[in-house]
């Protein structure tokens, strides 16, 4: 009888597991977008330990990044390792641009959300310092049922509100200028999910040490949005929320271009008027 008990029980609890199992795969399934965000994503990826193995899912990206599996014990996320830091002489994009003194690192992931955090865009999946694999690096929410835009476009899916989907692509073409994103030309860094909602992912190549503006990010418009944003950022704040992750220089240039937007876009409003430049 105690054999046929414990037989039994056993059979339960494989069959509670299965479900359980079923379900957090349906879970997963079911969202669109980012599963967490703001403090709660942030505390979720500094804690959550890794489940399974993790795995190479970019063939074409340099770095290798590792998606794996986090769990806090009572959710099971997807999130993207990388632990890049290299300075390279002289780097050759696949455009042909070549670029001097160009930093890959897994601290400008870091400093991307974090910028975008301050300005409240929502552009930027969060992201956190980890170390894991017996490597420090970077460890980002991974968003679910997302697309590169390239994807979307071989893929000819269309958004129902065709006007605000090309709007948000070109604030997030403007946050890749405000960060000198080096890799600008890279559309599979652009990403959208399946609510056509879009996101900046892969800015290890962005906060290059120049204080120029990029001549192909440059807008025909600007977003009402963004501007505000930019005009509210506190020096003191940036430079404290970036020391971490940014060199001193990183920190200048980038508000130099911050201002050098800002300039631009005031002198073709003061010209145009806003109905023509503002979005």
């Amino acid at each position: 009888m105690r054999i046929k008990l414990i037989l039994v029980a056993t059979l339960v609890l494989a069959v509670v597991t299965g479900v359980e199992a079923a379900e957090e795969r349906t879970a997963e399934a079911a969202v669109v977008g980012l599963p967490l965000t703001g403090s709660a994503a942030v505390e979720f990826l500094r804690t959550a330990e890794v489940v399974g193995e993790p795995e190479s899912f970019d063939t074409v990206a340099i770095t290798d990044p590792l998606r794996v599996r986090v769990s806090d014990g009572e959710r099971t996320l997807r999130a993207v390792f990388k632990d890049e830091h290299t300075l390279y002489p002289n780097f050759r994009f696949g455009d042909g641009r070549e670029v001097e003194r160009a930093w890959d690192s897994y601290k400008h992931e870091i400093a991307a959300f974090e910028l975008d955090l301050l300005m409240g865009l929502g552009l930027v999946p969060p992201c956190v310092e980890r170390m894991m694999f017996s490597r420090t690096g970077s460890l980002c929410l991974w968003v679910e049922g997302a697309r590169t835009e390239a994807e979307r476009r071989k893929e000819g899916l269309e958004p129902p509100d065709p006007e605000k989907f090309k709007n948000d692509l070109r604030e997030a073409r403007l946050f890749q200028q405000f960060i000198a994103d080096l890799d600008f030309s890279n559309i599979r860094n652009l990403i959208v999910d399946d609510d056509f909602r879009v996101y900046k992912v892969d800015s290890s190549m962005a906060f290059y040490d120049d204080p120029g503006l990029i001549g192909e990010l440059q807008p025909k418009t600007y977003s009402r949005r963004f501007l505000k944003a930019l005009r509210a950022l506190d020096q003191a704040t940036v430079t404290e929320k970036l020391k971490p992750w940014l060199l001193n220089q990183q920190i200048k240039k980038l508000w130099a271009r911050r201002d050098k937007i800002l300039k631009r876009a005031d002198k073709l409003i003061a010209k145009q008027g806003e109905d023509k430049m503002l979005y």
